[in-house]
């Protein structure tokens, strides 16, 4: 019984995995191909906050993901309001870079998130990691700077955009775990609030920068319904993929999601090269899989520095570490299959060549 539920876990977990691959290759094909011909991130960014405050909402409560952990309107303030602010800045960011340069070059670059989380780590919360780690950071330099050097398609604001929205889900995951600690939210709900906050507060902006110009654009003014329907679609895909994520975190260990995130990664340019075809030399591939190699490299290092951290010690023990619990009475034992309790009620007690046990350990 026991194998066939492992069985069926692992299955979900494939399952899981292939679906949370397929659907972010599709998103980020998709989004490309929306921003070649409706070249307006902070709109496309709008439509996926969009999508995360009307389907989350009634979907979770569908789901009975627990509701909302109290915060204090002081720390509304000093941390949720900057951390929306962030994750709009870093979606905003990060569709300018697939707009400018191609799919498989912008996941090159974001392969650069171990870096960036090192260096916030330490800046921020004083976080020292292993020489290890920081060895680990090498190979996804380096693969980074041969594929920028090799990329035929290559935009300087595709880069920088590309190297901001990274470091901006850096702090975002920093600043995420910290909230999840002190506040208990699940992790879903705060992903609803940071997607309505942004949506919110950026709307007057939205408004400002994008909205004339988009009822000027030949889209709208021929009514280009298929735009209209790709733009829908990747908002969908978008938060669909939320929440394969989220799912997929839920059921592996850290160590395990952060290889599937780098092996998702690696299926997205992939499919991005296949479908959407932009042209790449040989040095830019391997300058792609030398930094893909590497996040894999700097995963199982963090993962190393983290078992070693935490064993816990062998030798030598204090008196207040032994579990003690009071040796059985004579009276509990069993004799001819039967147990003599003079009143007292036995547990957990067995025969073994006459001497009784309990299931609390006495001596190791």
């Amino acid at each position: 019984m026991s194998d066939r539920k492992e069985h069926r876990q692992w299955a979900t977990i494939i399952f899981l995995c292939l679906s949370w691959y397929i659907v972010s290759s599709s998103n980020n094909v998709i989004g490309k191909l929306v921003l070649s011909e409706f070249p307006f991130p902070t709109t496309v960014t709008m439509v996926q906050l969009l999508s995360i405050t009307v389907y989350s909402g009634p979907f979770f409560n569908l789901w009975g993901v627990r509701k909302y952990a109290d915060m204090s309107w002081r720390y509304y303030a000093k941390i949720i309001i900057p951390l929306a602010l962030g994750k709009f800045l870093a979606s905003v960011s990060s569709h300018i870079s697939i707009w400018k340069v191609p799919v498989s070059y912008a996941h090159t670059v974001k392969a650069t998130m171990p870096l960036f989380t090192v260096i916030l780590s330490r800046i921020i919360l004083k976080e020292k990691h292993t020489t290890l780690v920081y060895l680990s950071l090498v190979p996804i330099i380096t693969g980074v700077g041969i594929a920028t050097v090799t990329e035929l398609s290559f935009d300087k604001i595709g880069l920088i955009c590309a190297l901001l929205s990274t470091m901006g889900f850096s702090l975002q995951n920093i600043f995420s775990k910290k909230v999840l600690k002190d506040t208990g939210v699940h992790h879903l709900r705060l992903l609803h609030i940071l997607g309505r906050l942004a949506l919110f507060m950026f709307l007057p902006v939205w408004f400002y920068m994008d909205f004339f110009s988009i009822i000027a654009h030949p889209t709208v003014i021929t009514r280009d319904y298929k735009v209209l329907a790709l733009l829908f679609t990747d908002g969908v895909l978008n938060w669909l993929q939320n929440i394969i994520a989220f799912s997929v975190l839920s059921l592996v260990t850290p160590l395990t999601y952060a290889v599937a995130s780098a092996s998702k990664r690696i299926f997205v340019i992939g499919v991005s090269l296949l479908i959407l075809g932009n042209p790449v030399t040989w040095v830019n591939v391997f300058g792609m899989v030398l930094a893909i190699l590497g996040v894999l490299g700097y995963n199982r290092a963090k993962y190393l520095s983290r078992h070693t951290d935490t064993k816990p010690p062998v030798l030598p023990f204090t008196n207040q570490q032994w579990n003690y619990s009071q040796l059985p009475s004579t009276d509990n034992f069993y004799g001819n299959g039967k147990a003599y309790t003079n009143g007292i009620k036995t547990t957990n007690l067995l025969l073994n060549n006459n001497t009784a046990t309990t299931n609390k350990l006495l001596f190791v």
